[in-house]
């Protein structure tokens, strides 16, 4: 929602008309599910952005993120006829979804294993004997630290959702085998349902494909319309006065510092330490803009810190869900101006009575 202004200033440059017997087949023109200009002003936008190297490698478009995840585990594990079931796992705290995902669809093929430290523990070093999928977000959700695959020899999924100049710097492009992109952190269009994944080997993109097909016949063709005009009109602003990339990190910027001012003033609460660092994109070094803020509460009586915010009327994802401790919890900066200001509100209004607290028994 924190990009809505932006859009409602490019409206007209993103719109999307089309009449109703537009695109009613299921494929395209070229009789396949996915627009080839799509796929070609995504690369583009790779390219220009430096996030990622996009160029040799084959787009899959997915209905979101959530599609391609599920798709890229089945694309991944071992042939049904193999006899064996690849572990999945992620190094805490990670997306609550690649675990719930897995659990879920139950298959034969694949199976949780859980967190990657958990997995390494027992097998006493890095190398393997299974079939290990290691799922990987970079900026990770929800910390916003830069992450690389940690279990050797595992087929890693390398989620950028948030590898975009408005969350985090851009170091280098990177240039994993298997990495995901949605939509919904790109432009903020969470509505529309619309991911892709970068994949260089062409038979597990077929096998994407294959899955994706089976699910849905391929991401909905009025979707990839739109997610087209959005793009477009990103690509034709950046590096000017109207950069969606530029705009966003100023808005996130400023929510992290003022969230930033007021919980340093807290023994009872903290937040993740991100450093300022060089971007590649804006060719300077940048303050911290994370989508999430990652809280920790200190005390021994907050042993469960999102019911302790939750009393205080405010909702955030407790850390055990992210597979780590209760005395973590997520909050979300992704929200309308509206929504943060009241956070703020509420998180001043913590931190004052600690303060008050704090003051009374000095003064007894």
């Amino acid at each position: 929602m924190f990009l809505e202004p932006y859009w409602m200033r490019h409206a007209e440059a993103s719109a999307v008309v089309f009449s109703g017997w537009h695109r009613m087949s299921y494929r395209a023109t070229d009789g396949r599910f996915q627009s080839v200009e799509l796929e070609r002003i995504i690369k583009q936008l790779h390219r220009a952005v430096g996030n990622a190297v996009a160029d040799d490698k084959h787009i899959v478009f997915g209905t979101g993120s959530a599609q391609l995840i599920s798709a890229l585990v089945y694309a991944l594990s071992p042939d049904s006829n193999s006899g064996s079931s690849a572990g999945v796992v992620a190094t805490a705290p990670y997306y609550p979804a690649y675990k719930t995902s897995t659990v879920l669809f139950d298959s034969r093929e694949n199976h949780w294993e859980g967190s990657t430290a958990t997995w390494a523990n027992a097998s006493g070093n890095s190398t393997m004997n299974e079939d290990i999928i290691e799922f990987v977000t970079s900026p990770n959700n929800p910390d916003a630290q830069l992450r690389r695959p940690v279990v050797g020899g595992a087929s890693a999924i390398v989620d950028h959702a948030y590898y975009w100049p408005h969350f985090t710097h851009i170091p280098a492009p990177d240039d994993e085998d298997v990495m995901i992109f949605t939509a919904s952190k790109l432009s903020g269009h969470a509505s529309s349902r619309f991911g892709w994944a970068l994949i260089r080997d062409e038979k597990v993109a077929q096998r994407v494909n294959d899955n994706i097909q089976q699910n849905t016949m391929g991401a909905s063709r009025d979707t990839q319309l739109r997610m087209l005009g959005v793009i477009k009109a990103i690509v034709a602003n950046l590096h000017g006065k109207d950069d969606i990339f530029a705009f966003g990190q100023d808005v996130m910027t400023a929510k992290w510092r003022k969230l930033n001012a007021v919980v340093s003033r807290s023994r009872r609460i903290s937040l993740q330490k991100i450093p300022p660092q060089y971007c590649t994109y804006l060719g300077k070094i940048r303050e911290p803009s994370p989508a999430y803020a990652w809280l920790k509460c200190g005390r021994e009586e907050d042993g469960d810190c999102s019911d302790m915010l939750l009393k205080v009327k405010i909702i955030t994802r407790p850390g055990d869900w992210c597979g780590a401790s209760s005395r973590y919890t997520r909050i979300s900066l992704l929200k309308s101006q509206d929504d943060f200001d009241l956070l703020l509100q509420r998180v001043t209004e913590l931190v004052d009575a600690e303060e008050d607290t704090t003051a009374g028994s000095n003064s007894i």
